[in-house]
């Protein structure tokens, strides 16, 4: 019989963009799975929301793209539990629509300042936390998207974003390994959240083609409970990339 019961030294993680899809369900999840955890976003209600009065969750409001925010979120997290075991780098932006030509600096900007300087900052607060803590270590899950291997027409912005999700995630690997530190990127296609809505999945995507698509998507529990698989592998072991798409997307060979 499995004991299914929460461990004694729960660990610490830390879920940036916990007050909706992904990094919500992600946040549930490690709370069911006995972790203690805090929530990072913009946006407290949602915040609380996600945490549901649960003795284990701290709710931080953050904006990632300020490092004084991100500072304060780690070290509120080491006040209170003392170290940081699992970041999740969940905080994201889809941007603008539009090709090279058709978006505005601004735009191009605030993209990379949310998808890769935000990151960067969480990665960075927590690589020192784990670095200083006994026992030493800890594990950084960086959510790219499919996009970092196979943009969507019209995405120029985020595409570069997660294609550098990549490069980050590699360095922090490789940087990472003298201490114990493992970093990995969860790579997702077509899980039910808003950022779908947004470019119209369940409507009809825009194709490579020119033509309008309504493709397969799948529950975001299915999603979160792969992150969960990452974060819970032993320190023995990383896994360095992991693709997860809705079966029978638009992603493989033509279409």
């Amino acid at each position: 019989m499995t004991d299914s019961s929460p461990p004694t030294n729960p660990r610490v993680a830390v879920v940036t963009g916990a007050g909706s899809g992904i990094g919500r369900a992600v946040a549930r999840l490690m709370l069911a799975d006995g972790y203690r955890v805090a929530l990072a976003g913009r946006r407290e209600a949602h915040l609380l929301e996600t945490a549901g009065e649960h003795p284990d969750a701290l709710a931080v409001p953050c904006d990632v793209t300020a490092p004084d925010d991100v500072a304060r979120l780690f070290a509120e997290v080491r006040q209170r539990w003392g170290r940081v075991d699992v970041l999740f780098n969940n905080a994201g932006i889809f941007g603008p629509a539009g090709d090279v030509g058709e978006i505005s600096v601004d735009e191009w900007e605030s993209t990379l300042r949310v998808n890769v300087t935000g990151s960067m900052l969480c990665a960075a607060e927590a690589v020192r936390s784990m670095k200083a803590q006994e026992p030493q270590g800890g594990r950084i899950i960086n959510n790219g998207s499919i996009s970092a291997h196979s943009p969507r027409p019209r995405s120029v912005a985020y595409t570069v974003t997660k294609h550098a999700m990549t490069g980050l995630t590699k360095s922090i690997e490789l940087d990472g390994r003298e201490f114990g530190i493992t970093c990995g990127q969860i790579d997702i296609g077509n899980t039910g959240t808003e950022i779908m809505d947004t470019i119209g999945v369940g409507s009809g995507a825009l194709q490579a083609d020119g033509s309008r698509k309504v493709e397969p998507m799948f529950p975001v529990d299915d999603a979160a409970r792969a992150v969960l698989m990452m974060a819970n592998m032993p320190a023995s072991a990383s896994v360095g990339s992991l693709v997860v798409t809705a079966a029978g997307m638009p992603f493989v060979g033509r279409g």
